[in-house]
């Protein structure tokens, strides 16, 4: 297949329209703005809808209405924004409603700036309010980003979920060759549960998220959590990197993933034995593969742009069997090769 030089936000956009999306709802913010830019010249050639909408609480209550009607849907946003849409997020897990939400991550808290960032670990993997989980996916390429938006619908659909696609301010303005691709998937339930009008033919649908009785919400949740531990049994991804004799294991996703690749050529070139788990997704977590090389391993250490979000879920995966440890960057700032080269050696010289 041909491949084309494409920037990752546009990427995104582009795979979205693949995998069926026809309802993009937005607000620009940096470093985002090119996927509802590009949203907005390609919807009206598919005969998709396109709405800026007035904020991105706006935004993300387009989608609920959308999503309800039984349609693919989207919207994106940055890190602030994501922080608007929270209560939207959960209102859509609440319904039990399918959605592809695309974060590309900025420094924080508060507006904080406009350079790349992992700090919204927390607002991936512990959103909204409630006991609710959304699928976290964290493509490192912008092939991925291609790859992992596309299967993001099919994973929202399947079960009746938001996925999140998590990028950040790199991987969002970087530009690779692509390849736009749609795998066929054969296996979707029909939403025989949306708003489409019973023509007469069918009971109504309701799409709601309040229970007045308590014992009746607490049905629904451990129903609910039953399809969250499937979606764990099933779906996680993760790839494993030089592990086999690695005493040393980096776990890092996203771009950060990348740099640290450059570190453990390096780490391997002087003779240190050094491998990674790179979580694809993020929620669910690869728990199991990286409690699976703690017998091996001398110690774990989590890279991140962030202040060690990750770190906390590594920390359980691990469970006290070894040491781990934490080396980032934040508000913005990338960590380099040589950094995480420098924390593996001083690691090695502690053990």
């Amino acid at each position: 297949m041909e491949k084309v030089l494409m920037k990752g936000n546009e990427a995104v956009a582009e795979a979205a329209i693949m995998a069926g999306c026809r309802h993009f709802f937005g607000y620009p913010i940096t470093p985002q703005t090119e996927v509802a830019a590009y949203m907005s010249k390609r919807m009206p050639q598919v005969d998709g809808t396109f709405v800026q909408a007035e904020s991105e609480i706006g935004a993300i209550n387009m989608v609920i209405g959308a999503s309800a009607a039984g349609r693919r849907v989207m919207t994106g946003s940055s890190s602030p924004g994501i922080s608007l849409k929270s209560e939207g997020l959960s209102y859509l897990a609440g319904c039990d409603l399918p959605a592809v939400v695309v974060n590309i991550q900025r420094g924080g808290p508060g507006l904080g700036g406009i350079q790349p960032s992992q700090a919204d670990y927390f607002q991936a993997t512990r959103p909204g309010h409630g006991d609710f989980h959304m699928i976290a996916l964290a493509p490192n390429s912008v092939q991925e980003m291609v790859d992992m938006t596309v299967h993001a619908f099919d994973l929202a659909d399947r079960y009746r979920m938001t996925a999140m696609v998590l990028g950040d301010g790199i991987l969002g303005q970087m530009m690779e060759p692509v390849e736009l691709r749609v795998s066929e998937v054969n296996d979707l339930p029909e939403k025989t549960w949306a708003l489409t009008g019973t023509k007469g033919g069918r009971k109504h649908n309701i799409v709601n998220s309040l229970y007045i009785k308590p014992d009746e919400l607490e049905k629904v949740v451990f129903e609910r959590f039953e399809r969250y531990a499937e979606i764990a049994a099933k779906e996680t991804l993760y790839e494993e990197y030089i592990t086999d004799d690695a005493e040393i294991v980096v776990v890092a996703f996203g771009a950060a993933s990348r740099i640290a690749k450059n570190a453990i050529t390096a780490a391997r070139a002087k003779g240190i034995k050094v491998g990674m788990v790179r979580p694809i997704t993020l929620w669910p977590f690869p728990s199991k593969p990286i409690a699976a090389l703690a017998p091996q391993a001398k110690a774990f250490v989590s890279v991140e742009m962030s202040m060690g979000q990750m770190m906390e879920d590594v920390l359980l995966a691990v469970n006290g069997q070894k040491p781990v440890y934490l080396c980032n960057r934040t508000g913005g700032m990338v960590p380099t090769p040589e950094e995480i080269l420098a924390k593996i050696e001083e690691i090695m010289e502690v053990k």
